[in-house]
């Protein structure tokens, strides 16, 4: 967890916070919405593959805004 943290503070500290905050962002939403896409418009017997990537989307969502946050805090 130290590595996260020192990488997500080195980011922070040049100053490219935003653009990958929103660039994690954005991978979140199309993994999300292709999870959506796989479970809603195939016949797929299987739901994992569409469950992990809707799980992996919110993580992907959330994670940036809690790593930063836990940067400034350390």
């Amino acid at each position: 967890m130290d590595e996260i943290l020192d990488i997500v503070d080195l980011v922070a500290d040049s100053g490219f916070e935003g653009i990958v905050t929103w660039l994690v962002r954005l991978v979140g939403l199309v993994a999300l919405l292709g999870g959506l896409g796989l479970w809603l418009l195939t016949d797929m017997g299987l739901l994992v593959v569409p469950a992990v990537l809707i799980l992996v989307g919110l993580v992907l969502l959330v994670a940036p805004s809690i790593l930063l946050l836990a940067a400034e805090l350390a």
